[in-house]
């Protein structure tokens, strides 16, 4: 079974913005922790941005979690 490129986007960027706020970071000092720019943050979380391996693993560990559990999240 296929999975929708966009789709899966905006599922991984739901589960990032909802563990983000789940830990109490804002926007802006969660980007800055995870050394990306704010406004590629919140293109990430609306899904938006085909974001990469590295920045997926740099988000991963800032929300303390491996890569596969936020796929998993997003039930892909």
């Amino acid at each position: 079974m296929a999975i929708d490129q966009e789709k899966a986007q905006e599922l991984l960027g739901m589960v990032i913005r909802g563990k983000r706020k789940e830990m109490g970071y804002s926007q802006e000092a969660f980007a800055s922790y995870c050394g990306v720019h704010r406004t590629y943050m919140g293109a990430v979380e609306r899904g938006e941005r085909n974001i990469s391996l590295l920045n997926i693993i740099r988000i991963a560990n800032a929300l303390k979690l491996q890569p596969s559990e936020l796929f998993a999240m997003a039930k892909l």
